[in-house]
């Protein structure tokens, strides 16, 4: 393939490692020969960095499959998920879920992608709704400005909420930042 026809999410083989590309742009400048700048992640170590090729460089695209899904537990440093089409299972190392592991619970569904039939990244939905654990009361009357305390959520996770959410509430949380964005 050439990399002119490089595309946003494909995985490519570059200098004998796995990247997933981000971004893609075609440049034409001035007087220079036309190239193609891709931001790659390096999947085996998270790095990202931008790549030039000639627009006619070959470039070799590695079979990928996207697949959603369940996580069904959690034992120590592995992360079970099961294909609930299918009913195959995966086990996941923690170092493979990373931040993800702050967002999912059993029964939570998570679109894994995988590489010559293997899970190389997760990708996480948005928001995730989480159950609160433990928070401290509010104090009566602290409505004036935005105030806000900590909670601890059902994954072991801390975000700031407002005052008037109570333990034991289910609240919408951002995957992206780790904000609170409301109630479930």
């Amino acid at each position: 393939m050439q990399a002119n026809d490089l595309r946003k999410g494909q995985v490519i083989s570059f200098n004998n490692e796995q990247c997933l590309v981000m971004e893609v742009m075609h440049r034409t400048p001035g007087n220079l020969r036309a190239f193609v700048q891709a931001k790659l992640r390096n999947l085996r170590t998270g790095r990202s960095g931008d790549q030039r090729f000639n627009s006619t460089e070959s470039v070799e695209v590695l079979t990928t499959d996207r697949q959603t899904l369940e996580l069904s537990y959690i034992e120590r440093d592995t992360w079970c998920f099961m294909n609930t089409t299918t009913f195959e299972q995966y086990e996941l190392t923690a170092e493979l879920v990373g931040e993800g592991k702050n967002y999912v619970i059993p029964g939570g569904k998570v679109e894994v992608l995988f590489v010559d039939d293997r899970p190389v990244s997760l990708d996480l939905p948005s928001s995730v709704s989480l159950k609160i654990i433990e928070s401290a009361e509010g104090v009566k009357g602290d409505t004036a400005s935005n105030v806000q305390k900590p909670a601890k959520l059902e994954t072991g996770l801390v975000v700031q909420v407002p005052l008037f959410i109570k333990e034991g509430e289910i609240i919408k949380v951002s995957t992206e930042n780790g904000a609170y964005m409301g109630r479930a």
